[in-house]
């Protein structure tokens, strides 16, 4: 664990020290699975090369990188087979200024999945190797919550994490749980669907709504909200649907979750349309104190990634809250921070706050709110 005082590289001979931010404010807390993502090329030269590229990621991981890029405290909790390689990956994940020492060390491996470069993880190709692994074998009863939440003011956790297996739903619960008992801590949740992953017999409306419900902030888009909490989806909205249709159900469903969870106090949604060879457009709305706030809308004729933008989006909802930014400030930058994702080659983030900002006062943007 970072604690006591570290160096920041202000430029060539030039070394700042300051009190580390752990010591000084409250944490947020992502938990979920550490993966790795190997990417073999769609032609299968990596067969011929003998080399596989690969990035360190997991929705939570990639929520908890960008917070510790942007100097909000972050923490991360997940499970790791006890060897080398998982130390080398907890101080990568240091070196994010993300607090890794509350990580449980215990069980056989870790968790790998199998992505076409280019290609989306809602997309058929996606092939997950996570059976199994350190944290697919958590239970309930085995962990301490009560040390794993101390100096938290924030949980994160994700829709993934509940589709593994029966067990890691109901760690999720006790988590929950012991979080919302504690009065201080917000919660958050994206809700990740992923098709793939709810093998074992429960569908997501089965399972998500007894952990919704004690989430302040959920995120996700239309969809998902039909799949993980049943609500329902206009039959008129369809791919030939204006922009003002797509606000209209954002609000519809907005005011729905929160009326069916009352502890609910923002809803997120996300809206991501491809167009032509590679091309997106992108935009989000926040539904908070019974106003719908809407993001400026970006396009662009070709995108490098899209792996990781929902969650670098969910990371600018909870820096602009954890900062006290206002609403539409922190709806802004969380767009512009998930845009930019679109353009890395990676699961997280890499953008600054600053660069952020740039970016935000320079990019062409085709309408106002």
């Amino acid at each position: 664990m970072n604690t006591g005082w570290y160096r920041v590289e202000m430029g060539p001979g030039m070394i700042k020290f300051a009190q580390n931010f752990y010591t000084l404010r409250k944490k947020v807390l992502s938990f979920g699975e550490l993966l790795l993502r190997i990417c073999p090329d769609m032609e299968g030269q990596w067969l011929q090369d003998n080399e596989l590229s690969f990035y360190v990621g997991g929705a939570e991981a990639n929520v908890a990188t960008a917070l510790g890029i942007w100097g909000v405290p972050s923490a991360y909790f997940t499970a790791l087979p006890d060897n080398a390689l998982s130390k080398q990956l907890a101080g990568y994940l240091e070196e994010k200024r993300i607090d890794t020492s509350k990580i449980l060390y215990q069980g056989p491996r870790m968790g790998l999945y199998f992505l076409t470069k280019g290609k989306d993880l809602k997309n058929a190709g996606v092939i997950y190797d996570r059976a199994f692994s350190s944290f697919w074998e958590l239970k309930p009863g085995m962990i301490d919550w009560d040390v794993v939440l101390q100096d938290v003011e924030w949980l994160h956790f994700s829709a993934i994490t509940p589709a593994l297996n029966s067990n890691l739903a109901k760690v999720c619960e006790e988590l929950l749980q012991a979080a919302a008992a504690k009065e201080d801590i917000t919660i958050s949740v994206d809700l990740n669907y992923r098709a793939k992953l709810w093998q074992y017999g429960a569908s997501p409306v089965e399972v998500m709504p007894g952990l919704v419900q004690y989430c302040d902030l959920v995120m996700g888009n239309l969809w998902a909200a039909d799949k993980m909490l049943g609500i329902g989806v206009d039959a008129s909205l369809h791919s030939h649907s204006t922009k003002e249709d797509y606000l209209r159900h954002a609000q519809r469903t907005s005011e729905k979750i929160l009326e069916r969870f009352p502890r609910a106090r923002m809803v997120a949604n996300t809206f991501r349309f491809d167009h032509g060879e590679g091309g997106i457009n992108y935009y989000t709305t926040l539904f908070a104190d019974k106003k719908l706030y809407k993001s400026r809308e970006y396009f662009s004729e070709k995108i490098l990634d899209k792996v990781g933008s929902g969650d670098c989006f969910m990371a600018g909802l909870i820096h602009g809250r954890y900062e006290g930014k206002d609403l539409q400030d922190t709806l802004e930058f969380a767009t512009a921070a998930a845009f930019q994702k679109l353009f890395i080659a990676s699961d997280a983030t890499d953008r600054t706050t600053k660069d952020i900002e740039k970016f935000m006062s320079t990019i062409k943007v085709t309408d106002e709110r």
